[in-house]
C-alpha cells in the first residue's frame, strides 16, 4: 500500500467562483471564532455575509442544499 494523500485542490473540477471563495472565507472565520454548529454558522453568515444566493437570508436548509450541490 502506498503512502499517498489526496490534496483537496487535486479533486476539484474547476476553479472556485468569487462567491464560493467569499463563502469559504466566511466559513473559515466562523470556525476560527469558535462557531461549529449549523445554527451558529447560519447566523454568522446572515451577519457577515456573503448573502445567500437569490438574496434571501441564509437558512439551515438553504445552506445544506448549497453545500451539497457544491460538493458534487
Amino acid at each position: 500500500m502506498s503512502d499517498r494523500t489526496l490534496q483537496p485542490h487535486q479533486a476539484r473540477k474547476r476553479e472556485p467562483t468569487s462567491f464560493e471563495n467569499l463563502l469559504g472565507d466566511s466559513i473559515e472565520r466562523a470556525f476560527a471564532a469558535g462557531i461549529h454548529d449549523l445554527a451558529g454558522l447560519v447566523d454568522y453568515l446572515n451577519q457577515a455575509g456573503p448573502t445567500c444566493p437569490g438574496g434571501q437570508p441564509w437558512t439551515e436548509a438553504a445552506y445544506q442544499t448549497l453545500i451539497a450541490r457544491l460538493g458534487e
